[in-house]
């Protein structure tokens, strides 16, 4: 009988599907080193690799990934590109961009595109794999100094579902985009816990939103400022 491979004894341990993961970047050294760091962790499977944005799309609808890891910076069709095409597909992967500190300008349109987040290029290897699960479990992974500037532009672009909001349910809502939970809001905003649920269900039925992740989203879709 033959014996099971690495990939076979992790898949063996593990509690739930993995996650699905496709590493879109035009070098191919940083794929491998992602791909060796990835193919480690036991809930995490790369599924596929693309060079550039174009073929990033086309791998995205052949394989259906949970996860994209996205450079921004690519020849030809670059992330932000790639990601609206997905979007404007309908494909339900959940993408993470991968930039450096020096190109945080092509952040803010990348998270307008419909990015659930972003982490810079020298992050640490475990924390890259957290941010992966989390995304993957619909959280929306913002730094305060960028969601602070997607607040704070475009402050009439909201709609007028934005014009609904109260000044402390705008207030909330900033809170919200940059991932506090509700017990830290209710501390820095000094309410009860109650008080600020009750915010964030006004919230979620004034904008028409399923939840928080959504709300997020839009806040910074829409630069809502405190």
């Amino acid at each position: 009988m033959a014996e099971d491979t690495p990939a076979q004894g992790r898949a063996a341990r593990r509690r739930g599907p993995a996650v699905r993961v496709l590493l879109v970047d035009d070098h191919q050294v940083v794929r491998r080193g992602l791909r060796t760091f990835l193919e480690v962790q036991d809930d995490i499977e790369v599924v596929g690799e693309a060079a550039d944005g174009a073929e990033g799309v086309a791998r995205a609808e052949e394989l259906r990934p949970d996860v994209v890891l996205m450079d921004v910076k690519m020849p030809g069709m670059d992330g932000v590109e790639a990601l609206r095409v997905l979007r404007e597909h309908g494909n339900p992967a959940r993408v993470l961009i991968v930039t450096s500190f020096t190109e945080q300008r092509t952040v803010i349109p990348a998270l307008r595109a419909g990015a659930a987040g972003y982490v810079y290029k020298d992050v640490d290897p475990d924390a890259l794999a957290g941010a992966i699960r989390a995304v993957h479990a619909g959280h929306v992974l913002l730094q305060p100094e960028i969601a602070g500037a997607l607040l704070s532009q475009d402050a009439s672009g909201g709609g007028g579902r934005a014009g609904s909001l109260t000044e402390r349910e705008r207030e909330v809502l900033g809170l919200i985009a940059v991932g506090r939970s509700n017990r830290e809001i209710a501390r820095t905003l000094v309410l009860s816990e109650k008080t600020v649920k009750t915010h964030v269900s006004n919230i979620l039925m004034k904008l028409d939103l399923a939840d928080r992740t959504q709300a997020a989203l839009w806040a910074v879709r829409h630069g809502v400022a405190d």
